[in-house]
């Protein structure tokens, strides 16, 4: 989907942003929108940005399946084909020298017969195959737009110690990449797609680096100090799901200096539901009795 932003830019997000989104029973004014692109330009941001480069992955992972696929026809029908004439040439060769102990010509049309059904076999293969290394883009389809606000209850008291703030966040995630490779894990981002966690972190095998023998799916959750962490429901609902796999990271401290909780399976901990704005929330206190703690410079 393409994300509009008021000053005009243009961004590609994954649908799933709207699991993190939540409707509001007030009535909000929306600002003036006939600045902002229109469908087609819309339209174009997608193509050159997510589907043009969609498409050439696909085509490069299917080229690659469709010439193996096209090597092992040709070595086995050819192989079978080889075959097929060495059995019509030994019946032709007993027909030229008179033998008439079997029904030589039928067993010649017969063989005959296999052997044009294997060659036009591997001629309409090399059509079929030749014909699935085109790949296209077809028609996009429109489902609608939306405005996505502000919502109008994220300054009260309640709700206002739970908001995301952009820096403090970045100071958390990166707190929390610098634990994790210090560690010798590998981790990667997946706070652009909305997949109910932030960070995929794999440790490797000690003796084969390419094979990862541990992965956590992680949830980092940034305080300037100390406060309350809330779940959208779209990530409590993955920590559910993954159970023991799921892990949250809460960095407290981060306007001073970064202290990471580290929490296995969440979900577990006994969330109240925040209903305004559908969280779940919990108090520090949990936090810091059931975590593993780790003190992190805030430059690391």
């Amino acid at each position: 989907m393409a994300q509009t932003n008021l000053d005009g830019s243009v961004v590609v997000r994954q649908p799933t942003i709207f699991l993190k989104l939540t409707a509001s029973a007030q009535q909000s004014e929306h600002p003036d929108g006939s600045g902002l692109p229109e469908r087609d330009a819309l339209e174009q941001v997608l193509l050159d940005k997510a589907f043009q480069p969609f498409l050439e992955d696909i085509q490069a992972q299917r080229t690659k399946e469709i010439e193996t696929i096209e090597r092992h026809m040709e070595i086995s029908l050819t192989e079978l084909i080889a075959r097929q004439n060495l059995v019509l040439g030994e019946l032709t060769e007993k027909q030229q020298q008179g033998i008439t102990s079997q029904p030589i010509a039928a067993n010649i049309k017969q063989a005959g017969d296999r052997l044009d059904d294997l060659i036009e076999r591997q001629e309409r293969r090399r059509e079929e195959l030749q014909r699935e290394r085109f790949l296209s883009i077809s028609e996009v389809k429109n489902h609608g737009r939306a405005w996505v606000l502000p919502h109008p209850q994220r300054k009260d008291p309640g709700i206002a110690p739970m908001v995301e703030n952009e820096e403090i966040e970045r100071i958390a995630v990166q707190a929390v990449i610098a634990h994790e490779e210090a560690r010798g894990w590998e981790v990667e981002s997946e706070e652009l797609d909305d997949r109910g966690f932030d960070l995929i972190s794999r440790r490797p095998h000690a003796e084969d680096p390419k094979t990862f023998v541990e992965v956590r799916f992680i949830e980092v959750k940034g305080r300037a100090a100390v406060g309350e962490i809330a779940l959208t429901t779209h990530e409590f609902d993955t920590a559910e799901r993954l159970k023991d796999d799921y892990w949250l990271y809460v960095v407290f401290n981060c306007a001073t200096n970064p202290e990471i909780h580290i929490i296995k399976n969440p979900a577990v901990l006994g969330w109240e539901p925040l209903v305004k704005i559908e969280h779940y929330h919990i108090a520090p206190e949990k936090i810091t009795l059931n975590a593993c703690v780790r003190n992190v410079n805030e430059r690391s």
